[in-house]
């Protein structure tokens, strides 16, 4: 039985080879803190989010940080987001002593923009909705209210590199775009990674200063930052992967395809596309009854799946001091009990997607 799993990160020979040969330059030159991979890939990002100014980091979570941080949030203020995330969103509010204010979501599991006005308040600095799976929050709306209420807009990229609404790039609607560089995302480092996007100059020169301990030049200080900057080696790397990043896309497309094509909708909930979207499918998230079942049955026949997210982050331990309970966030909460994030890379075949899509349906049919 053949085994399929939930991704597979390894390279093949050509990519192997044109990365060492790139590392190996690195080394000869010992360039490692700084350098003009790190400026290239600034370009290569601005370019391509359509944005004047990006600034690469060490990680997707000191960008929300640092994004965060220039927008004045702190102590007591409040910043909206969503519940259905990955936990890092939301740690990063607390991280500045803010309070993290959840709106429903969806069923496309996006944050819902009907919701938000009830929750601003004099306190509310930030609006912050994350593109999840790949799939982008409803910005032109979202933009509307903040304008209305003077608030800022940090969009969570993480999830979404090169998704569009209304051919416009993700990272390009708010004041900032945060993205991360996990080797999980589609365009993944070999570690931690993660930047930002702006046409904000002020923005752009301030992350760029605070990301080195906020210096000016190498004996000049004007505020105290952090250590946030990307490894140069990082950068060459995600240098190598931007080359193929419209390949994988469109495989990862592919097989989004043809699970929507052969998977029955009469027992499995599919993302779906409209027009004005352009989803770039970091995850293939159903939704189903008895997932857990599934999931159960899909490892027995040698399919491995994985599940984003089964704790909303009002629910999480750790939130406990907001006081939070269940049925505040009603959608939210039932999704979590029926999500499944089916296998999606650019490394799996059709045929690896056709007996995913024939074992799924051969489950159900069997409960009839």
């Amino acid at each position: 039985m053949k085994y399929i799993p939930y991704v597979t990160l390894g390279y093949k020979k050509k990519s192997k080879t044109e990365i060492l040969n790139i590392f190996k330059k690195i080394l000869d030159k010992g360039q490692f803190v700084g350098g003009d991979e790190i400026l290239k890939f600034e370009k290569n990002i601005s370019k391509l989010c359509k944005t004047k100014y990006a600034v690469a980091l060490n990680s997707g979570t000191d960008a929300l940080t640092l994004s965060l941080h220039l927008m004045g949030v702190k102590k007591g203020d409040e910043v909206i987001t969503t519940p259905n995330s990955f936990i890092a969103s939301t740690a990063v509010i607390v991280h500045l002593g803010a309070v993290p204010v959840f709106v429903d979501v969806l069923d496309d599991q996006n944050m819902d923009p009907a919701q938000i006005e009830k929750y601003i308040t004099k306190k509310t600095k930030v609006i912050m909705p994350v593109h999840l799976s790949g799939k982008m929050s409803q910005m032109r709306k979202i933009m509307k209210i903040a304008k209305k209420y003077n608030l800022k807009v940090i969009e969570d990229s993480a999830q979404a590199i090169a998704s569009k609404l209304y051919n416009k790039m993700s990272g390009s609607y708010g004041h900032v775009g945060c993205f991360s560089a996990h080797p999980l995302k589609n365009l993944g480092a070999m570690g931690d990674g993660g930047y930002i996007t702006t046409n904000d100059y002020l923005i752009y020169k301030k992350i760029k200063s605070l990301s080195n301990h906020g210096m000016e030049n190498r004996n000049v200080v004007k505020n105290f930052g952090y250590v946030s900057r990307m490894d140069n080696i990082q950068a060459a790397f995600l240098n190598v992967k931007l080359k193929s990043l419209g390949k994988i896309i469109k495989k990862r497309r592919e097989n989004a395809s043809i699970y929507k094509k052969l998977l029955n909708n009469n027992f499995v909930k599919l993302p779906y596309e409209k027009k004005y979207e352009f989803h770039t499918y970091h995850t293939f998230v159903i939704q189903v009854k008895r997932r857990d079942s599934l999931k159960k049955f899909l490892l027995k026949k040698g399919v491995e799946t994985s599940i984003h997210y089964p704790i909303p982050i009002h629910l999480q331990p750790a939130s406990k001091k907001f006081g939070y309970k269940k049925g505040d966030y009603k959608i939210a909460e039932s999704q979590s009990k029926k999500i499944l994030t089916l296998p999606i890379n650019e490394n799996l075949s059709k045929i690896d997607v056709v007996k995913i899509c024939n074992l799924i349906n051969s489950f159900f049919s069997n409960e009839i």
